[in-house]
């Protein structure tokens, strides 16, 4: 085997993916170090696996509402352990299909955890033979190794379940106390909750969702919560004793709550261990790589992307920092990565998407009375004929001098799907008169955005 390349990409997920591919179709001879499976979080243990949890739990709700569309049941169940045993295949084929992709692609797989060795070399660790390891040299090296859920540190915190841990189970216990207020403490709180389990959120703020508008999440909080979540505020986990399926966890200090399991959904962070960056004195800020505006490192030949840099962690992100940093090494390209009007959704039920920017931004960026805000709150027409509580919540943000939409929010079914569209007009710089000279199409949840007065 020849142990040189022009490109080596640590990390086998979505963004390294994307930069191996595409370094490879311009003529590069690329070789791809992964030290687990070929896919990455997204595909292995995040977007794809989540998203189908997520159609499966929804199945609950549809059997309940049945009748009231004149659909007669005679029995129903729901089985987790088929679901998870799905969901499991299904990422065991996206896995060997990436695999697959990489051979047709003349990338080459490495198997084995790398690190940095010189400026110009990795050594590769063998992921199956104990202290075998080889030598790759490169003239670029290119770290998108991505990141890993945490644990908290308090005594018996190796008890619980991380979302990692969460596609591996056979099934659930009754009661589940989630902890965490971002999107996969709240995907999971509603996965579960859809699938049977009395589920319980543990919020150490006292709000849901940072860095989401305040407004939109309160309204998924009163959505959850309508459905059957119970949440606890201000709570922090300081111990958990017992055993999977007859835990107890010690809440500030002074109280008690019983849970057959629980799951930290409490950060990601880099997974940087154990490659060496201070070998060539790669420059870390609170353990992400720094890059400039071309995710270069401040080592010239050795860049970084995806979710072990300082700039936004999402899998679409990542992805094409690879093709951009493909496109500029490997091509005649100069291109950009746009971080602007990047969309963003929680797959929580009902969905919350929103594009552009908060009002809490949108206020302090424009000051308060440069900006206007129009909503719209109503009942879904699919929950028409069943007894629910569940609304859609939308909400435009302009900036009056303009007049353009600066902020884009959605809480409601397929909200995901509409705000992907929103994000491209607000992209081409849409105005609210855009939006009001857009005829609607009509009955639909998302003609509510053009007809907002």
């Amino acid at each position: 085997m020849n142990y040189s390349f022009d490109l080596i990409v640590l990390g086998a997920g979505s963004g390294g993916l994307a930069a191996a591919k595409r370094a490879a179709s311009y003529g590069a001879r690329v070789a791809i170090v992964e030290g687990d499976r070929v896919g990455g979080t997204c595909v292995i243990r995040g977007c794809v696996p989540k998203k189908l949890l997520v159609y499966g739990s929804q199945y609950g709700e549809y059997l309940k509402n049945a009748p009231s569309f004149g659909v007669k049941l005679t029995a129903s169940k729901i089985e987790p352990s088929i679901l998870l045993k799905n969901v499991r295949n299904e990422v065991d084929r996206l896995n060997k299909l990436h695999i697959d992709l990489l051979e047709k692609s003349n990338v080459v797989l490495i198997k084995g955890w790398g690190s940095i060795a010189g400026p110009n070399s990795v050594v590769v660790k063998s992921k199956d033979v104990q202290d075998q390891a080889i030598e790759l040299f490169a003239e670029k090296i290119l770290i998108a190794v991505g990141g890993r859920p945490s644990f908290p540190e308090i005594p018996g915190a190796s008890l619980g379940w991380t979302s990692d841990d969460v596609f591996l189970q056979e099934g659930f216990p009754d009661k589940v106390v989630v902890v965490g207020a971002g999107f996969i403490a709240c995907e999971f709180a509603c996965i579960l909750n859809g699938l049977g389990v009395k589920v319980k959120q543990l919020v150490r703020g006292r709000n849901l969702l940072k860095n989401f508008d305040n407004e939109v999440a309160f309204n998924l909080q009163q959505s959850m919560e309508s459905s059957g979540i119970e949440f606890q505020f201000a709570s922090e986990v300081n111990s958990i004793e017992g055993e999977i399926g007859d835990l107890n966890l010690v809440v500030n200090h002074d109280s008690n709550i019983k849970s057959g399991a629980v799951i930290f959904a409490t950060g990601r962070k880099p997974f940087i261990e154990g490659l060496n960056l201070e070998k060539v004195d790669i420059r870390t800020s609170n353990n992400r790589i720094n890059v400039d505006n071309k995710n270069s490192t401040n080592i010239s030949n050795i860049f970084a992307i995806g979710d072990v840099t300082d700039k936004v962690n999402l899998t679409p992100v990542a992805i094409e920092e690879g093709r951009v940093f493909a496109d500029n090494n490997y091509s005649d390209k100069n291109r950009y990565v746009n971080y602007e009007f990047i969309p963003k959704a929680v797959f929580s039920q009902p969905e919350l998407a929103y594009v552009g920017k908060t009002e809490e931004e949108s206020k302090r960026i424009y000051g308060e009375s440069n900006i206007k805000i129009y909503r719209a709150n109503f009942k879904p027409m699919s929950k028409m004929l069943v007894k629910s509580k569940e609304k859609c919540f939308l909400k435009l943000i302009i900036e009056k001098n303009s007049n353009k939409v600066v902020g884009c929010h959605m809480l409601g079914e397929h909200a995901s799907e509409i705000i992907q569209m929103a994000a491209i007009s607000m992209n081409m710089g849409a105005t609210k008169l855009d939006f009001d000279q857009t005829m609607a199409l009509h009955p639909t949840i998302s003609e509510e955005f053009v007809t907002m007065k």
